[in-house]
């Protein structure tokens, strides 16, 4: 039987581009070349001195720092938002949380916030974090 490509893409739910690649890869090495021995996934759109240097505005700055309106903390939209105005890839948020994995950072949802501190406790914290600094 001697079907379209189109056709079978459709009904594999594959692109045309990789059932030809399936159909190459059986008239070259038979049904040994159609066993799947890893999968790459998609290239990262950024270089490695992009990620390095991606990591380092996160790590050492805040949103602010960078031209973010009133941000102290690192959300995967800010990062997304900067990934596309610095590199101009467009990024997922899925997409900004998988290339924050591999680069071996974490993301935590921020469990302090000043406007709910006690003011009492965060005075506290202040005079004995940091002694130095004028009581007033």
């Amino acid at each position: 039987m001697n079907m379209p490509v189109s056709e079978i893409a459709m009904i594999m739910c594959r692109s045309e581009k990789t059932i030809r690649s399936y159909i190459h890869a059986y008239e070259k090495e038979g049904i040994s070349g159609l066993i799947m021995r890893f999968s790459p996934g998609r290239s990262s759109r950024l270089t490695k001195d992009q990620r390095d240097e991606l990591k380092r505005v996160i790590v050492n700055q805040v949103p602010a720092d960078i031209g973010f309106t009133a941000r102290f903390n690192w959300t995967l939209q800010l990062i997304a938002d900067h990934i596309k105005q610095t590199y101009g890839c467009q990024y997922s948020l899925r997409g900004v949380s998988k290339l924050m994995e591999q680069m071996n950072m974490s993301y935590t949802k921020p469990t302090y916030t000043l406007t709910a501190a006690d003011p009492v406790k965060q005075k506290r914290f202040v005079e004995e974090t940091f002694p130095a600094i004028k009581k007033g």
